[in-house]
């Protein structure tokens, strides 16, 4: 009875998520802003995040103000689908995501990992359901700027190594902001780092085992190159051959600190 409770409970979540995320397509709004620059969010992440993607929250604690006025340009400017380009756009969303996962962590700070913010069940009160982003008269969680605008609105999977969940598992927090002109190039090297960093994914030989990233977002990896091995085949410095069984790793919650 209780498994049957928790699991109606799941997906009680699961379309409370959709539903009130009908309206995170605000993407498509007209909000008359102008596409902005990154370079504040970009200095931060040079001075606090290491090379390996690991984050000084505590030295970060210092400078919250910084943060803050960086989070205060995202929020006075909501992307407008007229005027902004893909790429504007794109580059946008992936830094609030980051800076906001950043700015809640600092708010706990210190914290073991980002789920023990918000405990509870998955989809239904976890930490990425917190309604504490503010931007340009409209509200959203860190599971509206994944799912309904970035995986929903620009389908490129390449995201999923771009996106930062403040945990050992995640992709490497990259040491530099994403921007219009670049994004391309960036995107392509996350991926690629994210693919052959062995202590996120082992590709050897005859044995695969990935982060479950690819378990959980299958279908993204599989709509952009037809099978989950082609996708990693595409950036994996070690080939899969047809034919070879994927596992997946468990992942690891701890915090993403230095």
């Amino acid at each position: 009875m209780r498994k049957l409770l928790l699991l109606i409970l799941a997906l009680v979540g699961v379309a409370t998520v959709w539903f009130t995320c009908a309206n995170c397509r605000a993407i498509r709004r007209h909000t008359g802003s102008r596409p902005v620059t990154h370079e504040r969010w970009d200095a931060l992440l040079k001075k606090y995040v290491d090379p390996d993607g690991l984050v000084d929250y505590r030295a970060f604690q210092q400078d919250t103000v910084a943060l803050d006025r960086y989070l205060a340009v995202l929020e006075r400017a909501h992307p407008d689908d007229r005027t902004w380009s893909r790429a504007e756009q794109m580059a946008y969303w992936i830094n609030a995501y980051n800076a906001y996962t950043v700015r809640l962590i600092l708010r706990h700070y210190p914290v073991s990992s980002i789920k023990d913010i918000q405990p509870g069940l998955a989809f239904v009160n976890s930490v990425w359901d917190l309604k504490f982003i503010h931007i340009q008269g409209y509200t959203y969680d860190l599971n509206n700027i994944e799912h309904n605008i970035l995986r929903a609105v620009f389908k490129d999977a390449r995201i999923h190594a771009a996106i930062n969940c403040a945990s050992y598992s995640c992709p490497r927090l990259a040491p530099e902001a994403y921007t219009a002109g670049q994004l391309d190039t960036q995107l392509e090297a996350a991926m690629r780092r994210f693919v052959n960093d062995p202590q996120r994914n082992r590709i050897i030989p005859d044995q695969v085992q990935v982060s479950r990233i690819f378990s959980w977002f299958r279908g993204d990896f599989v709509r952009d190159a037809g099978t989950l091995r082609d996708y990693l085949n595409r950036f994996s410095e070690v080939p899969v051959p047809e034919g070879t069984a994927i596992g997946f790793l468990e992942y690891d919650w701890r915090l993403n600190e230095r």
